[in-house]
Order: structure tokens, then sequence, then C-alpha cells
């Protein structure tokens, strides 16, 4: 009890002094920001039940296209060099039966991130974004459109920054979903004459060039075979789920550029280590989710041939902080992950513009 009485007297001793210092310590460091006024327990409380906008993949397909949208990701590219945006490499989750895969990141005003499901040879896509400085869930989107459209954009800024200005002649493997928006992105960013396209099945060869002619200048023409393709162009796109290179490096030449966007998994591999070693610089859009998932630089890594230091981020390019390539003679290539980054500032624009349109359901959560 003395003990208790000594502890209380020495309390209420300090006290006036503990106030007055509180007091000060409150004066200089100001109100609460604006993030902490968002975490307040009233407002979580009086945000419970929230108006969330969800879009489909007609929305999506209808609010945004490939070419508008390469100078939306050369600003969020910007951004992330100068600290103002932020990406995480994208996480997956394997069960018995199927596979949960996550990737997040911010930019300035808003940070989302895109969930995906695969199983039974099926994948649903859905993407989250959030307003940043309320922290309130503002829209929920059907997101493979979305992906395919981003993945697209990708490459015809790396086209942009990195290919030669008189580029006149591409060649594409591949002729699945995906592979229409990467002809799209070739054809928004160069005057090309001629694109030729590469696929062992002549039928699917056809279909595609049949479907993509009325939507770009350049002929669309079938290769007569891959050597010929690539030696015949400037730009060689490969876009496919290929576990063996699509080409041979011998055939790549001087002043060629190279977008290799298919594989994400180590398991995949569309170009073959001559490739990589001719190359005069190699760009990939994240160097953390590249040492995870691209399966074209395991040997080259592995035997010491080229080291992590040899590569370079997209977000240096767009910044100007690097340059694409010094001479007209390089070889460049551009390795492809996929970033959320890029889901996060397209999605960003398909939000802003079905809120002027008036497009969308409106979801109570």
């Amino acid at each position: 009890m003395r003990f208790a009485s000594f502890e209380a007297a020495r309390y209420r001793a300090c006290a006036p002094r503990l106030l007055r210092l509180r007091a000060i310590a409150l004066a200089l460091r100001g109100p609460p920001t604006l993030i902490e006024r968002s975490y307040s327990p009233e407002r979580l409380y009086n945000n419970r039940k929230m108006k969330v906008l969800y879009l489909k993949e007609a929305d999506v397909e209808r609010l945004v296209a490939v070419p508008e949208v390469i100078d939306v990701l050369d600003q969020a590219f910007r951004d992330q060099a100068t600290g103002r945006a932020f990406t995480n490499p994208r996480t997956r989750l394997r069960m018995r039966g199927g596979t949960l895969h996550m990737m997040a990141a911010a930019i300035p005003g808003y940070f989302g991130y895109k969930a995906y499901t695969v199983a039974a040879g099926k994948a649903r896509f859905q993407f989250f974004l959030f307003e940043a400085q309320t922290a309130e869930l503002v829209a929920i989107m059907e997101a493979d459109r979305l992906g395919q459209i981003r993945t697209g954009a990708a490459t015809g800024l790396a086209t942009r920054i990195l290919s030669n200005p008189d580029a006149a002649e591409a060649a594409i493997f591949g002729t699945g979903w995906q592979a229409e928006t990467q002809l799209l992105a070739m054809d928004a960013v160069r005057n090309l004459k001629r694109v030729w396209v590469v696929n062992r099945s002549p039928e699917r060869r056809e279909t595609f060039i049949a479907k993509m002619q009325d939507h770009v200048k350049a002929r669309i023409a079938p290769a007569g075979s891959a050597e010929q393709a690539v030696r015949s162009s400037q730009i060689v796109t490969a876009i496919t789920s290929s576990r063996e290179p699509v080409f041979r490096g011998e055939w790549v030449h001087a002043g060629q550029h190279i977008n290799a966007v298919g594989g994400n998994m180590l398991l995949r591999r569309e170009i073959d280590d001559e490739t990589l070693l001719r190359a005069h610089r190699i760009v990939v859009d994240s160097l953390d989710q590249a040492k995870n998932e691209a399966g074209e630089f395991l040997g080259v890594i592995e035997t010491g041939r080229l080291h992590w230091e040899d590569f370079v981020e997209l977000r240096d390019l767009a910044a100007g902080w690097k340059p694409g390539r010094t001479s007209s003679e390089d070889i460049t290539l551009f390795k492809s992950q996929g970033l959320a980054l890029e889901d996060v500032a397209i999605g960003k624009l398909v939000y802003e513009r079905a809120l002027e349109r008036g497009m969308g359901a409106r979801l109570e959560i």
C-alpha cells in the first residue's frame, strides 16, 4: 500500500508537466491527416455501406482501346520511376485443382489489385479499384479484356521507345486472343507496311488475318516460315505459350527490336540464349517479377553469361534516365511479364470514363 501511495503521489506531481508536454506535441504535430481521419472508427462505421461501380467485360471494351492507353502506361512508368507509383510482383497460391493469382499496385490517387483464378483450363479475372485518400472501394471490373488491352499497350510502349522509327515490317508469332492487341499496338506506334504472321496452323493463321486486317494500316500476310518472318522484319513479337524457342537467334539481325510477351512462368521460353546474348539492350517491365517468372533468363543467368545488373527496367526508359538504343544498329529486346501497375493505370481510366458516361451498375456493399 505504501508503494502504491508513493506511485500515485508521484503521478499527481508529474501530471501537469506531462499534460503540457502532450499539448506541445499535438501542436507541433498538427491536426490528423486525411488518411488518419479516413480510418477513424466513426468514418469506418458510416462507410460500411458503399455504392460500388461494377463493370462487365463489354463495358471495358467500349470505354478504352489499345492505341490511346499507350500514353497512359507511359505516364504510369514515369510515376513509378519518380516514386509516385508502386507495384508488387504477382503472387500465386496453388491448390489441388486450381490456382489463385494476385497482383497489386498504387498510382497517384488510386490503388488496386487484380485477382484471377485458373481451374480446369478456365480463367476468371476480377479487378478492384480503391480511392487512395478515402480508402474506399470504388469499382469492381471483370478484367479479362483489361488484361488483354494492357498487355498490348505495354508492348506498344516498349516498341515505341526501343524500335527504330523507320521500321516498316514486323512479324508476330502466335494468333491467339492476346495476339490481337499486340498487333494493334505495333501498328499504332510505327508506320508498318507489312506484318508477317507465324503459326503452325494455316487455318488459325488465315482466321487471324481475316479478323484483324480491317483494324490496322499494315498489310497482314502469312509467313512462308519462321526464318523468313524474322529475317524480313525490323520488329518481332512473340505471344505464345511455348516452352521452346519459337525462332533462332542466328536469324536476328542488326537494328531489330524483339518483344517476348507470351511467357510469365519459368517453364515457358519463347526466345533462345543466342538471341539474349546478341541483344545490346534487354528491358524488363519489372526485375523483381522477371526473377520469378522469366524462363528465358534461367540459362544465361545460371551459367553467368548474363547478370541481373545487365537488364534495364522499362520505367527508367520511360523517364528518360537510360537510353533505349544508342545506335540504329543495336538489337533491343523487351521481356514482358505484365504488371499490376498497368492494370491500375488503365483501370482508373476505365472507371473515370464510366462515371462520365453513366455506364455500369451500382452495387451496395
